[in-house]
C-alpha cells in the first residue's frame, strides 16, 4: 500500500470545475443515447462518433484530468511544475469537445478546430505531467504507469487530430487505417493504464487493504503496453496475426489486472458494502462481460457484438469505476480543505456525513439499470429498449450532477 501525503495537493478550486463539467457532459451523453437507431447502428455512424467523443473526452478524460491534478503530486510527493496551467485545461477541453461533437453531427468543418483545441488542452496536460515527473528521483510502478500512459496519450491525440482533418476533408488520409491505433492509444494506452496504476493507490486506501503483491500490476501494464504498440504496427503492416497477438495480450492484461483488483478487494479491512464498492463491483462485472463480447467479435466478426462490448467498456467499466471514486475523492478533498483546519477547535463532519447516501444509491441503481438495458437493446436491435435504457441513464446522470454539487457545497 502506497503512502499518500496531502502536503503537495493543489487547492480544491482548481479541481472542482473538472468534476462539475465532467458530470454535465455525462448528462449530455446520456441524453444523446436517445438518438441511437438500432437498425442503422454501426461503429462509424456520426451519432456513435459524437457520443463516444462526448463521453470519453467530456466525462472520462475531464474527470481523470481533475483527479490526476490532485493525485499526481500526492503520490509522487512533489509539487506540480506549473499547477496554474490546469486553470486553462478544463475550458479548452470543454470547448474542444463541444466543437468536435457539433462537427460529427452537423458541421464537419468544425472538426479540425475542435480537434486542435482538444490537442492543445491535452498537450498542456501531458507536458505539465512530464515536467512534474522530472522532479521525481526514482520512479515506482505507479509513477511509471503515469509516464507510460501519458506517452500513449501524446501519440493518441496526434492520431486523432490527423483523423479529424481527414474526416473534414482537409487532408487525404485513410481514416480506417488510423482508427484502431487512435482507439488503442487513447483507450487502452491512456485510460486503461491510468486506471490500473491509480487503482493500486485508491483501492487499498479506501478499502484499507495491504499485503498484496504488485507483480500482477507490473505484468498487466507490460502486456497492455506491448499490445498497444503491436496494434499501432498492425495499422500500417498488412499482417493479421500481429493484430490477433495484440488483442490476446490485451485480454491477458485485463484478466491479470482483474485478478489484482480481486486480491485487493478480498484483503480489505473495511468490509462495508457502500455505493463505492457497489460501483466497483458493477464496473468489473461490466469489464468481464465486455471482454466476452469482444472475444466473440474476433471469432464471429459481427459488429453488433463489438458495439455491445464497447458500450459495456465505456459506460460500464469506465463509467462506474469513475463515479464510484468520485464519491470517495470529492468528499475527501472538500473535507481536507474546508474542515481539517478546524479539527480540535470545533465539531467537524465525518467523510460519510458528506455523502448523500440515498441520492448516490439512486444514481447507482438508475445508471446500472440504464447501462444494462441499453446493452441488451443493442444486442437485440430494439429501439424501444434503447429509449427505456436512456431514460434510466438520464435520471442517474441528473442524480450524479446533483450529488457532486451537494458534496462540493457541503457546509
Amino acid at each position: 500500500m502506497f503512502s499518500v501525503s496531502q502536503d503537495f495537493a493543489p487547492p480544491f478550486k482548481l479541481i472542482s470545475p473538472f468534476f462539475i463539467l465532467g458530470s454535465l457532459f455525462y448528462l449530455l451523453a446520456s441524453f444523446s443515447v436517445f438518438s441511437f437507431s438500432p437498425e442503422n447502428l454501426f461503429i462509424l455512424d456520426t451519432n456513435v462518433l459524437a457520443l463516444v467523443h462526448l463521453y470519453l473526452l467530456g466525462f472520462v478524460m475531464m474527470i481523470i484530468f481533475g483527479a490526476m491534478a490532485q493525485l499526481v503530486p500526492v503520490v509522487l510527493e512533489v509539487g506540480h511544475s506549473a499547477v496554474e496551467l490546469f486553470y486553462a485545461i478544463w475550458p479548452l477541453l470543454g470547448i474542444g469537445v463541444i466543437l468536435m461533437v457539433l462537427g460529427f453531427l452537423e458541421y464537419p468543418a468544425l472538426l479540425p478546430y475542435g480537434g486542435t483545441v482538444v490537442l492543445i488542452s491535452m498537450m498542456i496536460f501531458v507536458m505539465e505531467i512530464f515536467a512534474t515527473l522530472r522532479k521525481v528521483k526514482k520512479l515506482n510502478i505507479v509513477m511509471s504507469s503515469i509516464l507510460i500512459s501519458n506517452t500513449f496519450l501524446f501519440f493518441g491525440i496526434i492520431f486523432g487530430l490527423i483523423m479529424a482533418l481527414g474526416y473534414s476533408g482537409t487532408i487525404d488520409v485513410d481514416i480506417y487505417a488510423l482508427l484502431s491505433s487512435h482507439v488503442a492509444l487513447v483507450i487502452g494506452g491512456y485510460i486503461t493504464i491510468t486506471l490500473m496504476g491509480l487503482s493500486v493507490v485508491l483501492l487499498p486506501m479506501f478499502g484499507l487493504s495491504h499485503g498484496f503483491s504488485m507483480r500482477p500490476l507490473h505484468i498487466s501494464i507490460t502486456l497492455m503496453s506491448i499490445s498497444i504498440v503491436l496494434i499501432v504496427i498492425s495499422s500500417f503492416v498488412p499482417y493479421l496475426f500481429i493484430e490477433y497477438i495484440a488483442y490476446s495480450l490485451a485480454l491477458a492484461s485485463m484478466l491479470i489486472y482483474f485478478y489484482l483488483a480481486y486480491t485487493i478487494f478480498t484483503t480489505r479491512a473495511r468490509k462495508e458494502i457502500d455505493v463505492y464498492v457497489l460501483s466497483l463491483l458493477y464496473s468489473y462485472f461490466s469489464m468481464i462481460v465486455s471482454l466476452i463480447f469482444g472475444i466473440a467479435y474476433l471469432f464471429l466478426s459481427n459488429e453488433v457484438l463489438l458495439l455491445v462490448s464497447g458500450w459495456l467498456l465505456f459506460f460500464g467499466f469506465f463509467g462506474f469505476a469513475i463515479t464510484g471514486h468520485i464519491y470517495k475523492i470529492v468528499p475527501f478533498l472538500v473535507w481536507f480543505e474546508r474542515f481539517s483546519p478546524l479539527v480540535g477547535k470545533e465539531k467537524v463532519p465525518m467523510l460519510a456525513d458528506m455523502l448523500p447516501k440515498k441520492s448516490s444509491h439512486a444514481q447507482f441503481v438508475f445508471c446500472a439499470i440504464g447501462v444494462s438495458v441499453v446493452a441488451i437493446a443493442i444486442f437485440l436491435q430494439n429501439d424501444t429498449l434503447i429509449k427505456a435504457g436512456a431514460s434510466f441513464l438520464v435520471v442517474g446522470a441528473m442524480a450524479l450532477l446533483r450529488n457532486i454539487f451537494y458534496m462540493i457545497n457541503y457546509k
